[in-house]
């Protein structure tokens, strides 16, 4: 059974998997350098994040959600950080410099 009419506008299609909108996305930090082969952005947070936060991190080619299995500030383990903090985050994609990381409010 399909959703339609009202049930359909009031909840957003990500990648094929319908979200309610009570699965509200908040902005933490932007991407601000990638490093390829170890497969780690650096961001630059305006939000707190914490080990275990699910996270999209969306931009003009990028658009991926995965758990903060990790992070680093200054290459010592942390289990959350704040705004201001620049952090070291292993990704499961490419990201590029500017890309939005948004976490999912709970």
């Amino acid at each position: 059974m399909g959703l339609g009419g009202e049930a359909l506008r009031n909840h957003l299609n990500f990648k094929g998997r319908f979200l309610t909108m009570s699965e509200e996305l908040v902005k933490v930090g932007d991407v601000s350098h990638f490093y390829t082969n170890i497969e780690v952005a650096v961001v630059e947070l305006t939000g707190k994040l914490k080990a275990g936060d699910r996270i999209t991190i969306k931009g003009a080619t990028t658009d991926f959600t995965q758990l903060v299995e990790s992070i680093q500030i200054d290459h010592d383990q942390v289990a959350e950080a704040g705004p201001g903090d620049s952090i070291g985050l292993v990704v499961k994609g490419r990201v590029r410099a500017g890309d939005k990381v948004f976490r999912y409010k709970k």
